[in-house]
């Protein structure tokens, strides 16, 4: 169904504007009223200057089983490797532009990616955390294994406090 690739800032930076502007919801979280202007590329430049840090497209083919038809951008994985220790692996985002939500996209995204982090990165825990308003994001990633830690913490968006829940999940081998 999906398939994941390395985004890179000189081939898919108005892509992943695209994705963002096509999660409206996602932005008005934090108040704001769509996606601004040139975020992915500020988004895409930050990757390149952390070490260990990864942002990967979500592919969903154009026409399934037809390899020659193309595939499009959909979403966003954006993680940390080995950080804030060896073996853990920090996700700072997983995002999946709203026309594709709720079909399985991002479980099957995240599913790729758990197997490649268990089998071939040396990883054994993955942290994340949540805006504690960000009730789907929570549910999605207790649906696909994470538990909350009992830890939080709060961080200034704007000029009010976040609550990020800590939630992690231990992968096996």
């Amino acid at each position: 169904m999906v398939s994941l690739i390395p985004l890179d800032p000189a081939l898919h930076t108005d892509a992943l504007q695209q994705v963002y502007a096509l999660t409206p919801a996602y932005w008005e979280m934090y108040h704001l009223p769509g996606a601004p202007a040139g975020q992915a590329g500020r988004d895409l430049a930050a990757v390149q200057e952390e070490a260990g840090r990864t942002a990967l497209g979500i592919l969903l083919p154009n026409q399934p089983g037809d390899p020659s038809a193309g595939a499009q951008l959909i979403g966003l994985l954006d993680f940390r490797m080995h950080w804030p220790e060896q073996g853990t692996v920090y996700v700072g985002m997983v995002l999946v532009a709203e026309p594709f939500q709720r079909q399985g996209a991002a479980s099957a995204a995240w599913a790729l990616l758990e197997e490649w982090l268990a089998d071939s990165a040396d990883i054994s825990l993955v942290r994340l955390t949540v805006e504690q308003f960000n009730t789907g994001a929570l549910r999605f990633f207790q649906r696909v294994g994470f538990s909350l830690t009992g830890e939080s913490r709060r961080t200034k968006s704007g000029q009010r406090l976040v609550r990020l829940l800590v939630m992690e999940k231990e992968l096996g081998k």
